[in-house]
């Protein structure tokens, strides 16, 4: 295929981007490095294979342009980040709304097949066991900026799924459930990565609110391969699909684990939500998915476990290297 990968200087676009060049696809990357990083795509360059072209989804002529030279769309571009969201919510909402919509109608328009990512945040407060696809949603209050990433992104997947109806093309909407690994940032928030940062530092690690939240983490090297293969698969399209770990784990229980597999000297200090993130701040207090359809649709089993993921982490920390390596090793 012609792909173009939208956000494909950040953490799973990158990722992305060296999956689908290891395996003989050629690859447009559009980012305007606003959270993506150029060094993230540093071993691809020179490779005639791909091109990074740098600007943002909000340019509909410039999205037109890119979308023109292919025929697959994998669109990751967004505001991310619960500090993002929380301190430019104006800005997120903006970019994760009409950027979505510039990018699929183009898609459409140039008879272009198309992947949106969206996020287990759409389930909002739902901490059911095991939450499907088809769970129902429950948002907090819609004047409360940390529901407006998961409204922006309930409303992109109802973008893609309407232009898919309309269109006939192909299109799957991926529900990434808090994917890790090598090249993530904690800059935005993202806890994994803060955690190792904080115990290779010896800095004591901050677990906001009780530590009692539970959540599941998936590799990168998971589930990279795996939107791939359900491009590819037609009973996945017009679908939303969860993409995820399997092992449960509390917040405080991450910390621990990071401070064994770091041998660091690090204590565990606890900071409250409105410390954190502004009074008001809302949680949940599990988010678990349940990836049977991915499974039944494509084979999906992730194969990592946490202790693995977080390992991946340190390493490429204390080496500082591009890690693509094991994302590229299967098809």
């Amino acid at each position: 295929m012609k792909a173009l990968v939208t956000g494909g200087a950040g953490f799973i676009g990158s990722h992305l981007c060296d999956h689908l060049v290891a395996h003989g696809h050629s690859v447009v990357a559009l980012d305007d490095l606003s959270t993506g990083r150029e060094s993230n795509l540093e071993q691809l360059t020179g490779n005639p294979s791909f091109e990074l072209v740098k600007g943002s989804i909000l340019d509909k002529s410039l999205v037109d342009d890119v979308v023109a030279e292919c025929d697959t769309v994998f669109h990751l571009a967004a505001a991310v980040g619960v500090h993002t969201i929380v301190d430019k919510p104006l800005e997120s909402l903006h970019i994760n709304l009409q950027g979505t919509e510039n990018v699929v109608e183009s898609a459409a328009r140039r008879r272009a097949r198309f992947m949106v990512a969206s996020t287990s945040e759409v389930y909002g407060k739902n901490d059911a066991d095991g939450l499907s696809e088809d769970a129902d949603r429950v948002l907090g209050s819609p004047l409360k900026s940390r529901w407006s990433y998961a409204a922006a992104k309930g409303l992109d997947e109802l973008v893609a799924y309407i232009y898919g109806e309309e269109s006939g093309l192909p299109c799957v909407i991926t529900r990434f459930f808090n994917i890790v690994g090598p090249r993530q940032t904690g800059r935005y928030g993202m806890v994994v990565p803060r955690f190792v940062s904080q115990a290779m530092a010896g800095e004591p690690i901050t677990v906001y609110g009780t530590g009692d939240q539970r959540r599941c983490f998936g590799s990168v090297f998971d589930v990279v391969p795996a939107v791939v293969k359900l491009i590819d698969t037609p009973a996945a399209y017009n679908r939303a699909v969860n993409l995820g770990g399997k092992e449960e784990v509390s917040i405080r229980g991450l910390a621990d684990r990071v401070i064994e597999l770091t041998g660091s000297p690090s204590t565990v200090t606890y900071v409250p939500y409105e410390e954190a993130y502004g009074e008001g701040y809302e949680d949940m207090q599990r988010r678990m998915p349940d990836t049977s359809l991915a499974q039944g649709l494509i084979g999906y089993e992730p194969q990592r476990r946490l202790n693995d993921i977080i390992a991946s982490i340190i390493d490429h920390d204390r080496t500082g290297g591009p890690s693509r390596q094991e994302a590229v090793a299967r098809p």
